[in-house]
């Protein structure tokens, strides 16, 4: 997957594809800042699914709020956001089943309802 705006450092091999959906009625700032040379930041509307490359021990921090104010709502690990390849289309596998890591997701964060998807619709 292409992220022409700011790809992954060259040196860096073992990336993986994420998948996380806004199931809020507000807006969302996703954003990855633990990772060396490298800064991940988009805006996620309501109801909208973000797909992304990063590295397994990248967080994705999701910051919520109105005008002009914004709160760290919740943090994610990235490799629990991975997404499942389908059979004979890559190598990668899941950490957890589809119906395991939506209810891990959901559990996860006391202060959004945000959902995490583990496979492809």
């Amino acid at each position: 997957m292409a992220q022409i705006l700011d790809p992954l450092p060259l040196e860096i091999s073992s990336n993986i594809i994420c998948c996380y959906v806004n199931a809020t009625s507000q807006i969302q700032v996703a954003r990855i800042t633990n990772i060396r040379n490298w800064y991940f930041e988009r805006v996620v509307f309501p109801g909208q699914r973000l797909v992304f490359e990063a590295l397994p021990e990248g967080l994705l921090e999701i910051h919520t709020g109105m005008m002009a104010s914004s709160i760290l709502s919740d943090t994610i690990p990235c490799y629990r956001l991975q997404l499942e390849a389908l059979d004979g289309l890559g190598e990668g596998k899941s950490n957890a089943s589809p119906d395991r890591a939506i209810s891990e997701s959901t559990s996860h964060s006391s202060s959004s309802s945000a959902k995490v998807l583990a496979s492809v619709d």
